[in-house]
């Protein structure tokens, strides 16, 4: 048993021996050419620099790649407050003294390893000076173990000044938690296989189901194995992703396992890792835009916000329309601050919900604002919303944000509770059938179709003559709002009634002929004219300007009112 006890008590010699030997690195601060007390601004300037001066792509002088290692080292080690802190205080980043390769044993530091019983050794070692010693000793039996081998590190008052137990210096040589090739402890955030807190692993099939198209903007690290250090990048995207949590998401594709992704999206990496931000823009479509400025924290998420959706149309209160700014039939939601340029927050909701809503913004003073209490809305930021029928409604007032991420989960609630509500008033809309375009609510006017829309069985026929596409957009948009109110009365497919109206679109263009028989000079300068015609009577009265919502169901209650003159038709209108 002492033979077995005085190898193990050599085997740990061994290994304290390897531990100083493996640890010789050169002083960060001397390798980045900075000072101990550099600022992390200085120390990124510093690292950029030099990783551009010897990075192995533009420098081809020997030794210029073991420099760089050295460089991409340095930084790892001040780049990390904790990393650095350990680093002043023990001479070694993982906190570790002892194991400075300038000073085994700490600068002036002791540690004491204890046993009872036969079978003491001890091993001693000092810096300059001879300042640093480490006392070993090991022990089978005796009353201090209870029968058993006893491990301890000893110290003033019992305290480790390693920080670790022996066990950790066993399954650093012997499996378990081990040093990686950079240095790092497998219980790093950026040990083997893993990433540092907060960055996703994306795989190509992540990518095609969680990123391609489905509105959340990512900061995406692209890398291989033998590409360079990607800790400065992992440890720089950390911070972006933990600052702007709930805005955008990180993640890492190792190009080395999903080759055939990065070639497709052309974002392979050859030596350098590469940073790219899957953007929307102001399109319902992604795309990757490289960010090539400095590796910094702060450059990196000016960059990310810049890139983050535009899909919400910044409009001006005062002048803005519903009805001629709807798009698909959606409902529409508008937020009301004020502030400068859209908010992040309403940016990032647009493009998670691009496809379900039409997004507005708009910047006002204050709440004495008029165009606010028109609106019923009593405290800012506030959110507005338009039913696809027109109606509308306030969705929530005086905004209150803890952060981002909790922000953007409580309003996107809203805007489901909103859609709900749109679906359950769309459904109570009696269906409608009209004979025109497939994609079209209000159906164009032509001979074949003349006499069921605004023939003899109907009273009142709206018709919105346009000259060009733009107007023809805005015509159909307006009428199909205005057409869906309880004054509007619309055609019934299935029974004809006295009071009854239809809402029709003519292309002027082709059908001038028709516009000549109502007056033949009334049209002639106007690109678009609205027309309400009563065949039985031949009779029409014009609204040629305000070809605005509130403007046209203004002129429709004042023609079932009574309270618009009508003229006599020149002659009977004929469709070609």
């Amino acid at each position: 048993m002492r033979v077995r006890g005085a190898l193990l008590a050599s085997g740990v010699l061994c290994l304290c021996f390897m531990v100083a030997s493996s640890a010789k690195k050169s002083d960060p601060y001397k390798v980045l050419g900075i000072n101990k007390d550099a600022s992390q601004r200085e120390i990124q300037k510093a690292f950029h620099k030099l990783s551009l001066q010897y990075h192995p792509d533009k420098n081809k002088n020997k030794g210029a790649q073991e420099k760089f290692s050295e460089i991409n080292n340095a930084y790892e080690i001040l780049s990390d407050e904790e990393k650095r802190k350990n680093y002043d205080l023990y001479g070694d980043e993982k906190g570790n003294p002892g194991l400075d390769s300038d000073n085994f044993g700490g600068q002036g530091g002791y540690s004491h390893f204890t046993g009872s019983g036969p079978g003491y050794s001890h091993f001693t070692g000092g810096g300059p000076g001879g300042q640093g010693f480490s006392h070993f000793s090991f022990s089978q039996g005796g009353q201090q173990s209870s029968g058993g081998r006893t491990f301890s590190f000893g110290g003033s008052g019992g305290q480790n000044p390693f920080g670790f137990g022996l066990n950790d210096i066993f399954s650093t040589f012997f499996g378990g938690s081990s040093f990686g090739s950079s240095g790092n402890t497998g219980s790093s955030r950026y040990g083997s296989g893993s990433h540092a807190t907060g960055i996703t692993t994306v795989s190509s099939a992540f990518f095609k189901k969680e990123i391609a198209n489905q509105g959340m903007t990512w900061l995406l690290l692209f890398s291989t194995s033998s590409s360079k250090s990607t800790q400065p990048h992992e440890s720089a995207l950390e911070q972006v992703g933990s600052s702007l949590k709930g805005v955008l998401k990180v993640g890492h594709v190792n190009c080395g396992n999903e080759r055939s992704l990065c070639t497709e999206l052309g974002t392979f990496p050859r030596s350098a890792p590469k940073i790219f931000v899957y953007s929307y823009g102001s399109s319902d479509r992604g795309s990757l835009v490289e960010y090539s400025g400095e590796l910094t924290p702060k450059d990196v998420k000016r960059f990310c916000q810049e890139h983050l959706p535009r899909v919400s149309k910044r409009v001006d209160l005062k002048q803005f329309e519903f009805a001629s700014n709807v798009r698909n039939n959606l409902p529409s939601v508008m937020l009301l601050s004020t502030k400068k340029d859209t908010p992040a927050i309403w940016r990032t909701l647009s493009g998670l919900h691009r496809k379900r809503f039409n997004f507005f913004d708009s910047q006002v003073a204050d709440m004495s604002d008029p165009a606010l209490k028109k609106l019923g809305v009593d405290a800012l930021p506030a959110v507005v919303g338009w039913l696809s029928n027109g109606d509308e409604h306030v969705l929530k007032t005086g905004i209150s944000v803890k952060d981002a991420e909790s922000a953007v989960t409580e309003l996107s609630k809203v805007l489901d509770s909103f859609e709900k509500k749109n679906k359950k008033a769309a459904s109570s809309q009696p269906k409608k059938e009209h004979k025109g375009s497939a994609n079209s609510q209000i159906p164009l006017l032509t001979s074949s179709n003349f006499d069921a829309l605004c023939g003899e069985s109907t009273p009142l026929c709206i018709i919105g003559a346009f000259r060009s596409s733009k107007a023809r957009e805005q015509l159909e948009s307006v009428l199909s709002v205005v057409s869906r109110k309880t004054l509007s009365r619309q055609k019934s497919t299935t029974h004809g009634s006295g009071d009854s109206i239809s809402y029709v679109l003519l292309d002027a263009t082709k059908q001038s002929g028709f516009l000549d028989a109502l007056d033949k000079s009334r049209f002639k300068s106007s690109d678009r004219a609205l027309v309400a015609y009563k065949h039985r009577k031949g009779k029409f009265a014009v609204q040629l300007s305000g070809i605005t919502h509130e403007e046209v169901e203004r002129f429709v209650s004042s023609v079932l009112n009574g309270d618009v003159k009508f003229a006599k038709v020149r002659q009977k209108p004929v469709l070609r």
